[in-house]
């Protein structure tokens, strides 16, 4: 069934740029020859440009992003952490804030952040106020790292925290599920919402990626939020078999459980078979049967209220294919256009394996911890 699917972006989520590093770290000295960072600005670019040759970006909504407010930044970040980001985006070549941890703050990104944030509040404002179906906010910088006092892992601002709190305090809406599919830990929105029981975040990550430190089963909220965090680590080289037992077996039935009004998906695609910040073995139909299950789950549980907000993904070949399967299945619209790297993913037959099964059991204990719509 063809759906009203809305489309947020902004030509300048392509200009935040982090600069040139040797793929990812800054070497002391010149010991390698400067490349790209590994944060490539054209892997949005050619997302949104295979939307745009595939038919399928004029058949869906556009949904214009604004700049977040302070009062709505503040839900998230202190004060003084957001005149920080604002005084280093200043500087002639934007500068690095004190706990900065792979995330420094180029010139104008307050701007570009803000834009980012503003552009997750627009989708999910679009969805609960009926405008459209479900959406897709094709962001940029992401969100999913940043924590409330620092920027981290390419991240400024929490985008799909500051979404949910603005749903929660300002749009009446009782209870948001988040569901972060990227392959590295969504630690900046765990920490944003650990203490808020209105809010279940899981988070579905390669055990130890990024943080090393984080995102293990143990978190599970605090106080009256406690069993609204779930984290499910997962070893590395899982392939779609084992993220479709994931969702079966702990995500589904933990919505079923808390019976959000809407859901929010930090959409990162490094999980994906060819990306070079993760070891997993994730492909265009695997992103297409979890965004199907998630459909089903928010047509159960949330007149089918979703909205997607761009985090990672790193491959630039591939991330574009990744998110074109998603945007056909929420949209119910297909393009014909056929993933040329799905026979690469070698993936079929092997299934999921022990060690995996062992993972998902460990995660599947806190289930019990999930409250209950009372």
């Amino acid at each position: 069934m063809v759906q009203r699917t809305g489309f947020v972006w902004h030509e300048k989520y392509a200009w935040f740029d982090l600069g040139h590093d040797a793929g990812l770290v800054h070497p002391d000295g010149m010991t390698i020859q400067p490349d790209k960072h590994v944060y490539d600005l054209e892997v949005v670019r050619r997302f949104r440009n295979l939307l745009e040759v595939s038919g399928l970006l004029d058949q869906l909504t556009k949904v214009a992003p604004r700049h977040a407010t302070e009062t709505e930044l503040t839900r998230v970040h202190p004060q003084e952490y957001v005149e920080e980001v604002r005084a280093l985006s200043e500087l002639p070549m934007g500068g690095e804030g004190k706990s900065n941890v792979f995330a420094p703050v180029p010139r104008g990104a307050f701007e570009i952040a803000s834009l980012a944030a503003g552009g997750a509040i627009a989708a999910v404002e679009a969805v609960v106020n009926g405008e459209v179906d479900n959406a897709y906010a094709l962001l940029r910088p992401a969100g999913h790292h940043a924590e409330p006092d620092r920027s981290m892992g390419f991240c400024i601002f929490s985008n799909a925290a500051i979404a949910a709190r603005h749903l929660l305090d300002e749009c009446g809406v009782n209870r948001v599920a988040l569901i972060d599919w990227d392959v590295h830990h969504g630690n900046g929105t765990q920490a944003s919402l650990y203490d808020d029981p209105r809010a279940l975040t899981i988070s579905v990550h390669q055990d130890r990626l990024f943080p090393p430190d984080d995102g293990f089963v143990d978190q599970i909220g605090v106080g009256a939020a406690e069993g609204t965090n779930l984290n499910i680590p997962l070893p590395a080289g899982c392939t779609s078999a084992a993220y479709n037992e994931v969702y079966d077996r702990v995500v589904i039935p933990a919505l079923e459980t808390f019976r959000p009004e809407i859901i929010i998906v930090p959409s990162g695609f490094d999980a994906g078979h060819m990306d070079p910040m993760g070891r997993m073995l994730m492909h265009s139909q695997g992103y297409r049967e979890l965004t199907r299950k998630l459909m089903k789950a928010a047509d159960d549980l949330c007149g089918g209220r979703m909205v997607f907000l761009h985090e990672g993904g790193y491959a630039r070949w591939t991330v574009p294919f990744y998110g074109l399967a998603v945007l056909e299945e929420l949209s119910g619209i297909d393009t014909g256009v056929v993933d040329p790297y799905q026979g690469y993913a070698s993936t079929v037959g092997l299934g999921i394996l022990p060690h995996q099964v062992a993972a998902i059991d460990a995660a599947a204990v806190n289930l019990k911890s999930v409250p209950a719509l009372s």
